[in-house]
């Protein structure tokens, strides 16, 4: 072949053998998978994150690894994944205290609407509500009576100001029109220890804090804070079902990826999370955590990610609440 046909077919020739270079895309997951967590090792969240994140590892043969960024409200994982290469190699656990830090106005917070996309909630804890033995009530209806014959006698604990336990006790508040003193902590831990010694007569935490110590009779609980009982204590009422209605601050917690994701690796972490939720021994580690599984779709997720974000700014306006 003369030079100048072989120059006119090397065209012909890269368009032949174009559509073979940039049709091969690589296969995800092709390296780990790294999963963000805002909270500390062993909190109910981190050990359904744990949970889940092994059971993906083995349908994906990749590691998910799980890294704790505890602070400032889960607000610092947060900005860590948004800001992150959107490749489906860094994800978050997102809760509602994300949609919380996004609620206050003027906030610095990473917008979840905005600056992630949805994977599939995961799972949910109910706060439970708990007092010290020696407020010597049972029920609601005998605590409500309590606070309002000695109105600002009472002290909460909460995990921190404007964490879900620190809402439930304004929402309880509010609905029951009561005063109750708010005394926050660093953390669930130090709250349930000063709880158990008395220092504080009540407190609104996550089912997998409070139940061992529930069992154990050094705590009593009264209800549970979700719209529906949970597979945990089923024996134990709602707020909603005692009079509070519509009354709902469950720790929710969920997957999500930077915005810019392609679609394709979203979908096929969601087909993986689900199948991992599928699985008896999945299940039966969230059970044991009093982790109720749930699953959604995108669209879901991205639903309820607004309808929480409208409903927590409303509530937050309504009374006042300042961040720290």
């Amino acid at each position: 072949m003369k030079r100048r046909e072989l120059l006119a077919a090397v065209p012909a020739l890269a368009a032949v053998a174009l559509p073979s270079w940039t049709s091969a895309q690589p296969v995800y997951p092709g390296s780990p998978v790294k999963v963000l967590v805002g909270f500390p090792p062993g909190t109910a969240t981190d050990v359904a994150v744990r949970a889940i994140a092994e059971q993906m590892s083995r349908r994906l043969g990749q590691p998910f690894i799980v890294d704790n960024k505890p602070g400032a409200g889960s607000n610092i994982a947060a900005r860590t994944v948004a800001t992150s290469q959107p490749d489906g190699y860094t994800i978050f656990a997102i809760t509602i205290a994300n949609i919380i830090n996004a609620a206050f106005p003027g906030a610095h917070a990473v917008d979840p609407l905005k600056e992630f996309k949805p994977i599939t909630l995961i799972g949910n804890v109910p706060n439970v509500l708990v007092v010290h033995p020696s407020l010597k009530v049972t029920t609601v209806p005998e605590l409500i009576a309590l606070a309002k014959a000695k109105p600002g006698a009472l002290a909460y604990a909460s995990s921190g100001v404007g964490t879900s336990p620190h809402l439930s006790g304004e929402q309880f508040a509010l609905m029951a029109d009561v005063k109750m003193v708010h005394v926050p902590y660093k953390g669930s831990t130090p709250a349930v220890t000063d709880l158990l010694g008395g220092q504080v007569q009540l407190m609104f935490a996550p089912a997998s804090t409070v139940l061992p110590h529930v069992r154990a009779n050094k705590l009593a609980a009264l209800a549970v804070t979700s719209p529906r009982r949970t597979s945990s204590v089923p024996d134990l009422h709602t707020l909603d079902e005692l009079g509070l209605k519509g009354f709902d601050t469950s720790v929710w917690m969920g997957l999500v990826a930077p915005a810019q994701t392609p679609s394709g690796v979203i979908g096929k972490l969601r087909t993986t999370a689900h199948a991992a939720l599928d699985s008896s021994e999945l299940q039966a580690i969230y059970k044991a955590q009093a982790v109720d599984v749930v699953k959604t779709s995108d669209e879901e997720l991205s639903r309820f990610l607004q309808s929480e974000g409208a409903r927590w700014s409303k509530f937050i306006q309504q009374t006042g609440i300042k961040p720290e």
